[in-house]
């Protein structure tokens, strides 16, 4: 009896565990939805773009459906505990055994990804400051979700200042302006609204202001390893719950 309470215990434990890193994964799948949203529309835009760029938004959705399931079986494990119902704990087991699965098949194509990010997003280069070079400052729409990305990164175009060289806007300007976020204002002294050539180049030589890709590519990076930290702790607590559970199915009586 007391080993069978022991058991109790431990599954809320566990299961209090499955929902909290449910709700973690359901933020960070969230938060990574609507961080990404700006350059990923950008990039979806390019002409030739390849379609294995669509799976840096699907990884969100991933994440969101992932920790929304983690929510429930939190849940679910708790009352098939509560109630010592044979059903409910073999349920229980059969879920998070598929989960599990799945979240091992995830983490390699998370990994897989990784490695690939930089070759997928350096082969759409030469379209992407294409467009630069041939819309910004004459489409609203592009201009305006370039400037959305830069100022949300603090980023300068997609490698560098010299995206925009002859763009509608750059051309506006006389040839000797760029987009604000290319100049490190609090270093140069730059104006708030205005980069000029110069500044621009003194910005991109010291380092001081980086392409807006090198940005989104060590935002993946850093994501995946707090993912990859996560994962491995939501996959501790899945197999000591799939373990507790199948003791706790046997010790319980056999009422369904």
């Amino acid at each position: 009896m007391c080993c069978k309470g022991f058991l109790k215990i431990m599954m809320f434990v566990f299961n209090g565990g499955i929902f909290l890193a449910g709700a973690t994964i359901l933020g960070v799948g969230i938060w990574v939805k609507v961080d990404s949203g700006s350059l990923l529309g950008i990039l979806s835009d390019v002409e030739g773009a390849p379609p294995g760029l669509s799976e840096l938004a699907n990884v969100s959705y991933l994440l969101i459906t992932v920790g929304a399931v983690l929510l429930v079986i939190g849940f679910f494990g708790c009352c098939g505990a509560i109630k010592e119902s044979k059903c409910m704990l073999l349920t229980f087991f059969s879920i998070v055994l598929i989960i599990f699965l799945i979240e091992v098949a995830g983490a390699v194509v998370l990994f897989v990804f990784e490695d690939v990010a930089d070759q997928l997003f350096m082969s759409l280069e030469s379209e992407v400051i294409e467009s630069i070079k041939r819309d910004y400052g004459s489409d609203d729409s592009l201009t305006s979700l370039w400037n959305a990305t830069m100022d949300q990164f603090q980023c300068c175009g997609f490698k560098n200042y010299t995206d925009f060289d002859g763009s509608p806007f750059n051309e506006q300007h006389g040839g000797n302006v760029y987009p604000p976020t290319c100049c490190n204002h609090t270093i140069i002294g730059a104006s708030d609204n205005i980069c000029s050539k110069i500044e621009a180049e003194m910005s991109d030589q010291h380092l001081l202001v980086q392409g807006c890709v090198d940005k989104l590519l060590k935002l993946i990076e850093e994501n995946t390893v707090i993912i990859a930290a996560v994962a491995l702790g939501i996959t501790a607590l899945e197999i000591a719950a799939m373990v507790v559970s199948m003791v706790l199915y046997k010790q319980v009586g056999s009422k369904a």
